[in-house]
């Protein structure tokens, strides 16, 4: 039996061959279609999001999960192990952080022989994801909680964050950016390249050519790489498989990689980014 289990939540953008590896209690955010609820990950998959995404008049609404729904999780956690860490999506941009502590406040009267934590991870999507990894491997080698959530931690601080939108126009539906820069975008065809710093978004370069963005967030890549050691990346897509293909074979091509995978964009956060992100997760050895 392992000493800590790990919980995260759907943001995290963890392939499933990794959460049945690694036995990471995953839990949903939910999203609305209409009169539809769907939980994120469950009962549709991001294909099938982003398809109805394309056509919907009115932007679909999503919901963090509720603390019932942590408690829920921290059960089925307790019966793996006798500790358990909660990794969840920066407070910044969901209030999910709130429910998972809210659940640990919960679980000290109906679990009261199991130590939960939780940890916010100031990143989000495949950042998120790679951190959730690199605390599971720990606890799947036989780490303390101290030991998982020690490397979680020195891993929040190294892991860098970049991705280009396609398009401005669902961030200008859903009200987060002004309707005028996403009338700019249209004209101008601009691509816009941001980063994920201690839970704030960062608008960091403007190409106009999702080819031109590609090319520049391997520049940035490559200026924060760690000379000689080998790095743990996450290409993350949404609904661009073609696109996340060719550059994670150009990260294969160019830097030593002790890990490599391709990953799909969230769905709750594809809301608000719309289909078309590519991007990369990516942090060094020490």
């Amino acid at each position: 039996m392992k000493k800590v289990a790990i919980v995260t939540d759907t943001t995290a953008c963890i392939p499933q061959e990794q959460v049945e590896r690694y036995g990471i209690k995953v839990v949903p955010m939910t999203i609305i279609f209409g009169d539809k609820v769907y939980r994120d990950g469950i009962d549709i998959s991001p294909t099938e999001f982003y398809t109805l995404l394309r056509k919907a008049e009115k932007l679909p609404t999503t919901s963090h999960p509720s603390p019932d729904h942590f408690l829920d999780a921290y059960r089925e956690a307790s019966r793996r192990a006798p500790n358990i860490l909660c990794i969840t999506i920066s407070s910044h941009f969901s209030a999910t952080f709130n429910s998972a502590q809210l659940a640990t406040e919960m679980a000290k009267t109906t679990l009261p022989n199991t130590a939960i934590e939780v940890l916010e991870c100031g990143t989000a999507a495949a950042g998120q994801g790679l951190i959730v990894l690199a605390a599971a491997r720990v606890a799947d080698s036989g780490g303390n909680l101290n030991e998982v959530k020690k490397t979680a931690r020195t891993i929040m601080h190294q892991v860098n964050l970049f991705a280009t939108l396609d398009t401005l126009h669902y961030l200008a539906k859903g009200g987060r950016v002004p309707q005028a820069a996403a009338l700019v975008n249209l004209l101008l065809k601009i691509k816009p390249i941001f980063t994920l710093n201690h839970g704030e978004a960062h608008t960091i370069a403007l190409p106009r050519t999702i080819p031109g963005a590609v090319k520049r967030i391997l520049k940035l890549m490559k200026q924060k790489v760690v000379k000689k050691q080998p790095l743990h990346v996450a290409v993350m897509h949404a609904d661009a498989l073609d696109e996340a293909v060719a550059l994670r074979n150009r990260i294969a091509s160019h830097f030593d990689c002790a890990e490599l995978f391709i990953t799909e964009f969230t769905p709750v956060m594809g809301v608000h980014t719309g289909p078309g992100l590519v991007g990369i997760a990516f942090y060094s050895e020490d």
